[in-house]
């Protein structure tokens, strides 16, 4: 059985939490246009004046979103690449599951605390870097 395969169970995991991220990741886009569009507050001058605005404007909201939504992209790639190397160490399928679940979850819940301005958020980023560190440590011992 190939291990980025249809039948191996940890590889299904991987893909359905993968496109998860994925779609969480495109919608921080559409929220972070949403909150531009209410808040009149544009990045650039053209948009601005095609929207209706009458400047540029930097808000703390959309900042906030925008942040948010850059974080995703910073962390989730390593994610989505990390993950796949992972699946080539052969990982149980209830590990991959946990790790992948794990990860998943914290940076949903790490996005809603962002955008409230929790101070939980840390905590809950926490997970997903020790979620990343053990597939990195199980991939750097499988193929040193």
């Amino acid at each position: 059985m190939s291990l980025w395969s249809l039948d191996n169970p940890a590889f299904t995991d991987y893909a359905f939490y993968a496109g998860v991220l994925a779609v969480k990741v495109m919608a921080m886009g559409v929220i972070t246009g949403y909150y531009r569009m209410t808040k009149k507050a544009f990045a650039n001058p053209e948009d601005a004046k095609r929207l209706g605005a009458k400047d540029v404007k930097v808000d703390a909201d959309v900042e906030r979103v925008r942040r948010a939504h850059q974080n995703d992209l910073e962390n989730i790639t390593v994610f989505w690449i990390l993950g796949l190397l992972f699946l080539l160490t052969n990982p149980s399928p209830a590990t991959a599951r946990l790790i992948f679940r794990a990860y998943t979850g914290s940076r949903i819940g790490y996005t809603i605390l962002y955008i409230s301005g929790s101070s939980l958020r840390p905590g809950v980023y926490i997970v997903g870097v020790i979620c990343n560190v053990f597939m990195v440590f199980r991939i750097i011992c499988t193929f040193w």
